[in-house]
């Protein structure tokens, strides 16, 4: 037989081998993975030392050659950690993970529907104030079509000395301001104690970005069964606020509202940087809806209609939105606030731009 001919041959009978390898590998993988859920069901570690070194020992004693025996350690290790990585991927697809839903999650409130359809608008003063002024903001809201009425009666500030809210005050005013007016109330709740409270006057409770690693505050929040609106921190990574959503889903309460609102960057010409990438990587990876805040994200009045439009564009499901009778004169974040004229032109600026076909505005001004 010629060489050439035996090299061809070789080469033949390696691929099957190689088939045969995976054939096996593959095998090996799915008991594997059928030891991790019997390991799972008793809440057992999956990760065995004892046992790892038991098989290597074995192989090493029964190697033929001509691998040495510290080859075989290695090229075994390497299978058995592949496939530890599998058991490992396995408990890491979240309850959010598209994973484990591969349909939309849809959360109705107020009869406004949040993900898998028409993006809505949640708008509202950056500040719950005063009756006077929570009942402008909701005529004027009202006017829009809006029935998702955000405010907030606890303010966590960087400064001490800054407005910290009304407290329990302030969501009894924009309860009534909600009912009044036909919409749903968000606002944010900063203590895991006051959660059963906030029962009572939020439809929606929200946890902000200062709180979105309080881990007692989402478990708090997990055990209700209100929709949660979660706040992206502004350090924190995409990955990281799956697994704060998955601290509340894990506890029962799967209605959950993911919401970037910015990260804190080097760059000083917006209030923060929109992670603009994070909705569709967000959209991919969880089946929970997620909207953005072009208030926060931006603190820039002059360019929130585009940012808007952008956000619509990559595939968000709603937009924050803040709202102030007279923004000069707001006791927080006063710069970053559109009045009724302003927001009335940015609504109607985005309903002919057709990013809004879903909402039906009382009237124009």
């Amino acid at each position: 037989m010629k060489t050439s001919e035996r090299m061809e041959e070789i080469r033949l009978q390696l691929d099957e081998i190689n088939l045969e390898i995976l054939g096996l590998l593959s095998r090996r993988a799915e008991l594997v993975q059928e030891i991790g859920e019997l390991k799972k069901q008793k809440g057992t570690e999956r990760f065995d030392p004892i046992r790892e070194k038991e098989m290597l020992d074995n192989l090493v004693e029964a190697n033929p050659g001509p691998f040495d025996d510290n080859t075989v350690r290695h090229l075994f290790k390497q299978i058995f950690q592949a496939s530890l990585g599998l058991m490992e991927e396995e408990k890491k697809a979240l309850l959010v993970s598209r994973k484990k839903q591969a349909q939309d999650t849809v959360i109705e409130i107020n009869g406004v529907r949040i993900g898998g359809g028409q993006p809505v608008i949640i708008a509202g003063p950056c500040s719950v104030e005063t009756r006077e002024q929570m009942d402008t903001v909701g005529a004027g809201l009202q006017m829009q079509g809006i029935k998702l009425l955000r405010g907030g009666a606890y303010k966590p500030r960087t400064s001490p000395y800054d407005f910290q809210g009304l407290g329990k005050k302030g969501l009894e005013l924009i309860r009534q301001t909600a009912d009044k007016y036909g919409m749903a109330v968000i606002s944010e709740i900063v203590s895991p104690s006051d959660i059963e409270m906030s029962l009572d006057y939020v439809d929606v409770i929200q946890i902000g970005a200062r709180n979105m690693q309080n881990f007692e505050l989402l478990k708090e929040a997990g055990n209700v069964r209100k929709p949660v609106l979660l706040k992206r921190g502004m350090s924190a990574t995409i990955e990281e606020l799956l697994f704060a959503a998955e601290y509340i889903v894990s506890r029962g309460n799967e209605r959950v509202i993911l919401c970037e609102r910015g990260i804190r960057t080097y760059e000083k010409a917006t209030r923060n940087t929109l992670d603009i990438s994070a909705v569709p990587i967000l959209k991919q990876e969880s089946h929970l809806p997620v909207i953005v805040d072009i208030t926060h994200s931006t603190g820039r009045k002059d360019i929130m209609f585009p940012i808007a439009k952008a956000a619509l564009a990559v595939g968000a499901d709603g937009l924050i939105v803040e709202v102030h009778p007279e923004p000069s004169v707001a006791l927080s974040d006063a710069k970053q606030q559109m009045d009724i004229p302003e927001f009335n032109r940015f609504m109607k600026g985005l309903q002919e731009s057709g990013y809004l076909q879903g909402v039906s505005p009382i009237a124009v001004k």
